[in-house]
């Protein structure tokens, strides 16, 4: 007997892959899959539960789904991922609206757990997670333009303020063979800009020790029929020569990079259990730039472990005023009980962690405001997302700008522009972060 089984993800891209399949699994098996909650047999929740404001999220989604299983118009809730592998019994005590949980190494078991919910059961599915199955058809949910391929699962990395290894386990690279067989299947649907992401994408391969690498891996995947690729999450040490030889040299990998640094200053780097140095990390950006002088680099900064005072914040305000990092996603330390940034002495009062977020956000609006003016009298190519009713134009991204994360380009045309469709666009004005302009023809021959 077939199930309608509704699901909503949250949390990062990587767990957005992670619903896809288990999407995949419950259609093969029968099952209708919709994203409409109201009037399912079953809601399946995947869940993040990295840091604090993604646990609030998760707990209430769970509330609201609850509510909704109260008023009768949902039948039983499963809840998947980050939140139910970190907190079952928290989940078990605290939530009754939660009926099974599947942890993040098994996902492949969401078939069995919607049949055994159904037939009046409670599931709970934890199986290893240092060897979850990380393959396997998946139901792409992002634009028919777009779509993530994850090249590795987990991360070994060890930062001092992360719990992603307690909750994904050790790092492991898929191998090449599935990776570009996925890849393909992508083109051949009509994706054209593929993310490639991971925890750290730049160690893929390492641990296979079959010759793997990600430098090797693009090349591959630049030799299918997509327009951009985009890389999400470089760490700094592990940026080889290769590999800026190889994204410097493909014309479908986008110059954008998104290197998470966390911060500028020595001793924190160290008590962070970050392996590069400031002097590292400046060397690093000079030779990106100097081999694509175009480049974009994100970067992800922490504001507030324990530790760092005044001298050590100026010293980051310092480096990025200096660096002038076009994109940046900045936090307050989130002491996550598990790691060992929760238990160091020296902890920054919350206030000033977030007085010192607040100043490094409102730095880099400058930096990015600086980034956007410059783009004024420029053409640049766009892929069109489709017409904006709000805005009353079109809209769209540049390389410079990243899904969901980063801003938009606003375009007016004399005609009609099919969204997933790549234009060139005379950069006119700046609103509110976003670029506005108006599509030409005879922009690519300007840039070239």
């Amino acid at each position: 007997m077939g199930y309608k089984v509704a699901f909503q993800s949250l949390g990062c891209a990587k767990n957005l892959v992670n619903t896809e399949q288990m999407m995949a699994l419950c259609r093969e098996a029968g099952h209708t899959v919709t994203g409409e909650v109201e009037g399912a047999d079953v809601a399946v929740l995947n869940t993040c539960g990295f840091i604090e404001s993604a646990k609030s999220e998760a707990i209430d989604a769970i509330l609201e789904l609850g509510a909704l299983k109260q008023a009768g118009k949902l039948k039983k809730l499963l809840v998947a991922g980050c939140l139910s592998q970190r907190y079952p019994d928290e989940i078990r005590a605290d939530l009754p609206e939660v009926d099974g949980l599947l942890g993040t190494g098994s996902y492949t078991d969401v078939v069995s757990a919607v049949e055994e919910l159904m037939a009046g059961e409670r599931p709970e599915h934890f199986g290893e997670i240092a060897q979850a199955y990380d393959d396997g058809e998946r139901w792409v949910t992002t634009p028919p333009w777009t779509a993530y391929l994850k090249i590795a699962e987990g991360c070994s990395n060890g930062c001092a303020f992360c719990i992603i290894p307690k909750l994904r386990g050790r790092y492991r690279s898929r191998s090449m063979a599935a990776l570009l067989a996925e890849a393909k299947g992508l083109a051949d649907s009509g994706v054209k800009e593929l993310i490639v992401i991971a925890q750290d994408i730049t160690r893929y391969g390492l641990d296979l020790k079959d010759g793997s690498t990600l430098a090797g891996l693009l090349t591959e995947l630049c030799k299918l029929d997509f327009h951009w690729i985009r890389l999400h999450y470089l760490y700094p040490e592990a940026v080889t020569d290769e590999l800026i030889g190889v994204i410097a040299r493909e014309k479908k990998i986008v110059h954008y990079l998104d290197i998470p640094i966390q911060h500028a200053n020595d001793g924190i780097l160290k008590a962070m259990r970050r392996r590069s140095t400031k002097a590292e990390i400046e060397a690093l950006f000079a030779k990106l730039r100097a081999a694509m002088p175009d480049v974009v680099i994100r970067t992800s900064l922490i504001c507030g472990l324990p530790g760092e005072g005044e001298a050590e914040f100026e010293e980051l305000c310092e480096f990025l005023r200096a660096q002038k990092l076009q994109r940046a996603g900045v936090f307050q330390f989130s002491p996550e009980e598990g790691t060992l940034a929760a238990a160091m002495d020296n902890q920054v009062d919350p206030d000033i962690a977030e007085r010192r977020v607040e100043l490094v956000v409102d730095l880099q609006s400058r930096i990015m405001d600086e980034y956007n003016e410059q783009r004024l009298g420029t053409c640049m190519e766009v892929l069109c997302e489709g017409f904006d009713a709000e805005a009353g134009c079109y809209a769209g991204r540049t390389y410079a700008d990243s899904v969901d994360i980063d801003g938009r380009v606003l375009f007016t045309a004399a005609g009609l522009v099919p969204a997933g469709e790549f234009v060139w666009v005379r950069i006119t004005g700046v609103s509110d972060g976003d670029l506005t302009g108006e599509i030409e023809d005879g922009g690519k021959e300007e840039r070239e």
